[in-house]
Formats: structure tokens, C-alpha cells, sequence
């Protein structure tokens, strides 16, 4: 087993995903979309990092006593961790998919949650399975343990109680009208306090095992519950981005966390005396505050930086000018110009650095869109090869996941933007909201145009794929995926739509009849980002930094390693592949084999030093 000082690290590059008090210490441990596991310090506002996953890690947690940690991660593993000595002490192995949460029941006990569907107790020391709960139909997001009973929330909409020591399903709550990503258990009060994608808090009475209060708490689907140790105090952090705390008597509002612009919260946390409330956020530093005062008071990690450029989304034209959104809210023009790459242009809103997920560019309107999750979208002119004149429009349907730009006559420069609440919202060039399409009940994931008719074609996390017209009727749906879908593609004569989905399928329908013309499982990684090259052939990217390249006639597909992390968008640009990823990096590739020809890099996401590497090797962890 290896033993080290922490490095020097500044600060996760990327969303810090999950952040903890260390009891009885000035320090917060974190985990990052960077695969990264750190360690903020109040005192001396250093950083240090203790390893990387070999994917990204997802959530942390800290034992009673402090002495230990885990960290949770996408590469299907738990980090169990010596805080005394920053020691890496075992690696949890027994999921088949992504770790979202792992609660210590006590130094020797652990419950992780999945996105296998499954729940594990595990015995910590000898790293054994000793219990493998099955009963969720869907991603299992959070679990929590209290008194001899576990409760688990998911995407299958339920509210589960378990108990710990013969994993018997005890009780069911659900399924509800919405997502349920996150559960805490109040212990002072006897309550299993449930977050949900309606942005309403959910609060049960353990005992009666009956749901006593639903709290209307936000206008977006709720990320995070948690309790404080003191008194029972219930926060919540949501996609509206307000950091709010309720009362678990009266359930009415008693303080609201300081807002900071620009960096939006991912992560919550309460210290054990209840008086400081942390939050990680996608800038990749740490935020904490006063309960009393609600007003900020430390910002750990990353003095003076303005962001992380993890790219969220690219759009290209045929001459191999591209335009990429990132989650430091810059809008970036780029040009795969020979012999050099170079970066053109990059745009900061007028209103101030937003994440953005969204983005499209259009020759013919000589437009280029971003959409960003303060539920905004940035039009600008694209003219003399920069962008200019921007206008904001203010949608207030939850973060903008995908838009897109119409070309047909009666519709030309018309702005579909696909939100998280569920709305597909009609743009003018001008910044005019004309029409709001609602054909999905939950978040609209991504959105493509016809090329030659008034149709567009959706997708979201209920698994749904659609199709309707400009005027909202829904036209069609397509039976597709039994999980969230995240990307889909129409083929260059329309005809065909692909799509991706979390769980490791392609398929491909016939958009006039609806028919499903191909369906392929590709390996177990997710599946992010999908391209029709032609009709016979589909590119795929995966959250692993693969891309796919998937031959339909012959229903076969080779696998490229590209990227250090995942691939969040890919396009066609002229006679190349343009992708982008979460670690900063745009790549030009060749269609015939995804041979990476030319980078453009705005980032380093990791920080290559041997010790490090060394650290995550797997001899660096006791069996």
C-alpha cells in the first residue's frame, strides 16, 4: 500500500460533485467530474488532492469518527480512504455501473447506491458483499441509513426502506409523478426527507411510515437534501439555484444561502454543529456559509480563476469553424485551420459567466446560440468571422440542455431550446419567446430539426423519444429506451433518427412509420453523444472518452480511446468528425477510422505526476 502527502492541487477541474466536513477539522473533503478526490482547507485555503478514480468520481462521505472516506465513482468502484495518514485503504469492487452514494453505517458497514439498479452492504475492512439489495426498476441515486434500516431513492420514481441486516424490502413509497435523485433521514424528528424533480421536499414519518408534508421548495427539480446534525433542519439545493433552509416543525422557510452568480452549487453539506453549510460547485472550488446569517463566508480553491472550460456541447460549419459552451459559462469560436488550430473568439455574457450546456451555429441566419442553466439563452450575429451584438433572453424553464436553429423558409432563424423543466421553448432572432412545445414530462435531454419539414425530434430523461411539428402537436412516439436518453441524431436525409441511451443501447427508427430499424448494445460504458455520418453508419460518443463508430449493415462497431474523459458532444464538420470533451480538449478525427488528425486544448483537467499515477495503480490498495 502507498503512503504520501497530498499534492498541491488549487482546486477540481471541473464540478466538484460531492463535498464533506472532516468532524473535528477545518477541512472538507471533495470529489470531482475531474475523477478527482480532494481535501479544501479552511486555514491556509490550500487544496490538496489525494488521487484520482479512473472515471468520474461522483460523491464522498466521511465515518463518524472521521477516520475514514469513500468516494464513489463512475468506474463502478468505492474509495475507502485513511484520513489520518491520506492512505488509500481498499477499492470496493461489485457494481456494474456508476456509484452515486455510499453511507457509513459505522466504521466496519457500508451501504453504496447505483446506477445498476442495486444496493450493496458491504463489510469495509475485508471489502466483502454482504448483502446485495434488488427491488428499484431503475437508477438507484441516493441511500441513507439510520437506526437498522436503509432508504433509497432513484429514478424509479419510489421511496424504498430496506432493513440492514437481512436486506428485506420493508416498505415502498411511490412511485411519484417525478424523479426522486436524493434522500437524507432526520433523526430527531423520526423523518426519510425526499427530494424530488418537481421541485417539491417530500418529508415521511419513519414510524407511521406515512408521508406527513410535501414542501413546495422550488421552481426546478431539487439535486440535494440534506439534514443538520444539530436540530433537523432540512436543505435543499435545486436547478433554480437557491440553497434554502426549512424548518422540521413548522416546515416553513427559515434561511435562504447568499446567492454567488456564476457558479452554481452541485454538492451540499452541513458541518457537525450545524453553524456551516459547504457546497461544491462547477467552477471547481468549495463555498461555505453562515446557517444563522445565510451569508457567505470562505471561498476555498481557485483564487482569481474565472472557471473550468469542460465542454458541454459543440456546433460546426462545412469550412471547419466550430463553437463550443463550457461550464465556466464562455462561449468559444474556434477554426481547424492548417497547418495550425487556433482559437478565435471567446465570449463572456454581458449579465456574467454562466455554465452552458447548449449550444448551435448557423451559416444561413448567420447566428450562433448558448444556453445556459440560468435558464437563458445568448443569440449573437456571427459576422467577419467573430460574434457581436448579443441578446439575452430569460425563458425560465429550468437550464438549457440542447438548441437548435430552423432553416425552412416559414421558420428561418426560428431558436428551439430544449429545457430541463420539460419545455421545448420557441425563440425569434430577436430574443421574442414565441411558443412553448411541451411533449415530455420530464427534462427534454436534446432536440434536432428536419431539415426540410416543420418537425423536430426530442428526447428525454423519461426515456422518451418524440417527434411533433413547429405548432407543439406531438406527431409521433417512438418506442426507444428504458433509461434516460441522452443525445439522438437525424441521418442527412432525414428519414432516420438515432439514439443514445444510459442504458448502452443505439437504436435507430424510421421517423415517417415509427418502425425500429436497428437496435445494438454497445459494450457497458454510457452513451453520451450521437452523429449520423451516413446512412449506414452512426459515430457514438461515451462518457469513458470513447468514441464508437457503428457499421448498421453489418451490426458491428470498433471502439476508438480519443479523450481522458467523456465525449459530450459530437458533429460532423465538412469531411471530419469534430468532437469535444469534459476535459477541455476539441478533437478533428477521420471518419473512416477516428484517427484523431488535430486538437484544440483549453484545458488541463489532470495533473500528470508520477506520484499520483502511482497512487491509482491497483497494487496502491490493500486487497
Amino acid at each position: 500500500m502507498t503512503h504520501m502527502n497530498p499534492i498541491d492541487f488549487g482546486k477540481h477541474r471541473g464540478p466538484v460533485t460531492g463535498s464533506c466536513f472532516i468532524p473535528g477539522e477545518h477541512r472538507i473533503l471533495t470529489s470531482g467530474y475531474d475523477s478527482a478526490v480532494g481535501v479544501f482547507d479552511f486555514d491556509d485555503n490550500t487544496v490538496k488532492i489525494l488521487g484520482y478514480h479512473n472515471h468520474l468520481a461522483n460523491a464522498v462521505s466521511v465515518s463518524a469518527d472521521g477516520g475514514l472516506a469513500a468516494s464513489c465513482s463512475s468506474d463502478y468502484t468505492i474509495g475507502i480512504w485513511n484520513l489520518r495518514d491520506y492512505s488509500p485503504v481498499s477499492l470496493l469492487k461489485g457494481h456494474e455501473d456508476d456509484v452515486e452514494s455510499f453511507d457509513f453505517v459505522s466504521e466496519t458497514i457500508g451501504v453504496s447506491a447505483s446506477r445498476d439498479h442495486t444496493l450493496i452492504v458491504w463489510d469495509i475492512p475485508s471489502g466483502q458483499i454482504l448483502r446485495r439489495l434488488r427491488g428499484h426498476q431503475k437508477d438507484v441515486l441516493a441511500a441513507a441509513c439510520h437506526a437498522g434500516n436503509i432508504y433509497s431513492a432513484g429514478d424509479d420514481m419510489t421511496l424504498r426502506k430496506w432493513d440492514l441486516d437481512t436486506g428485506d424490502l420493508l416498505q415502498t413509497w411511490g412511485p411519484f409523478d417525478n424523479e426522486t435523485d436524493t434522500v437524507a433521514v432526520d433523526p430527531v424528528h423520526g423523518f426519510a426527507v425526499l427530494g424530488c424533480d418537481d421541485g417539491c421536499i417530500r418529508v415521511f414519518d419513519i414510524e407511521k411510515e406515512a408521508m406527513v408534508q410535501v414542501i413546495e421548495a422550488h421552481q426546478s427539480g431539487i439535486k440535494k437534501v440534506a439534514i443538520s446534525p444539530a436540530n433537523g433542519d432540512i436543505l435543499s439545493a435545486a436547478y433554480d439555484q437557491r440553497l434554502l433552509v426549512w424548518d422540521p416543525e413548522t416546515f416553513q422557510l427559515k434561511t435562504e444561502m447568499q446567492y454567488i452568480p456564476g457558479t452554481w452549487e452541485r454538492s451540499i453539506a452541513w458541518s457537525a454543529d450545524g453553524k456551516m453549510i459547504s457546497a461544491g460547485t462547477f467552477d471547481g472550488t468549495v463555498l461555505v456559509w453562515d446557517t444563522l446569517t445565510g451569508q457567505l463566508s470562505h471561498r476555498l480553491g481557485g483564487q482569481g480563476s474565472s472557471g473550468n472550460a469542460c465542454f458541454n456541447d459543440v456546433a460546426a460549419t462545412a469550412d471547419n469553424v466550430f463553437t463550443t459552451v463550457s461550464d465556466d459559462g464562455i462561449l468559444r469560436l474556434g477554426e481547424f485551420s492548417q497547418p495550425d488550430p487556433r482559437w478565435i473568439q471567446a465570449v463572456e455574457p454581458a449579465s456574467g459567466r454562466m455554465l452552458m450546456n447548449a449550444v448551435t451555429l448557423d451559416t444561413e441566419s448567420q447566428l450562433v446560440v448558448g444556453g445556459a442553466h440560468n435558464r437563458k439563452l445568448h443569440i449573437y450575429d456571427l459576422g467577419d468571422g467573430c460574434l457581436s451584438n448579443e441578446r439575452e433572453v430569460a425563458l425560465n424553464e429550468g437550464p438549457v440542455n440542447s438548441v437548435r436553429i430552423s432553416r425552412l423558409p416559414t421558420a428561418k432563424g426560428q431558436i428551439f431550446a430544449a429545457c430541463y423543466s420539460g419545455a421545448i421553448v420557441k425563440v425569434d432572432a430577436s430574443g421574442t419567446v414565441l411558443d412553448k412545445i411541451r411533449v415530455h414530462d420530464g427534462a427534454v435531454k436534446a432536440l434536432r430539426l428536419h431539415s426540410t419539414k416543420p418537425v423536430g425530434l426530442s428526447c428525454g430523461a423519461d426515456g422518451i423519444l418524440v417527434s411533433w411539428n413547429y405548432d407543439g402537436d406531438m406527431l409521433r412516439e417512438y418506442k426507444a429506451h428504458d433509461a434516460i436518453i441522452n443525445d439522438l441524431d437525424l441521418n442527412p436525409a432525414g428519414t432516420m433518427v438515432a439514439s443514445v441511451s444510459r442504458d448502452f443501447s443505439l437504436k435507430v427508427h424510421d421517423i415517417e412509420t415509427g418502425k425500429r430499424l436497428h437496435t445494438l448494445m454497445i459494450g457497458n460504458k454510457s452513451l453520451k453523444s450521437v452523429c449520423f455520418w451516413d446512412d449506414d453508419t452512426v459515430v457514438i460518443g461515451d462518457y469513458w472518452g470513447g468514441m464508437i463508430k457503428v457499421d448498421l449493415q453489418q451490426q458491428r462497431y470498433e471502439r476508438y480511446a480519443v479523450a481522458r474523459n467523456g465525449l459530450s458532444a459530437i458533429t460532423r464538420m465538412g469531411s471530419h468528425v469534430l468532437g469535444v470533451s469534459y476535459d477541455g480538449i476539441a478533437l478533428m478525427m477521420r471518419p473512416d477510422d477516428m484517427k484523431v488528425i488535430a486538437t484544440l486544448r483549453a484545458m488541463d483537467q489532470r495533473l500528470d505526476d508520477e506520484r499520483i499515477v502511482k497512487l491509482w495503480r491497483q497494487e496502491a490498495w490493500s486487497k
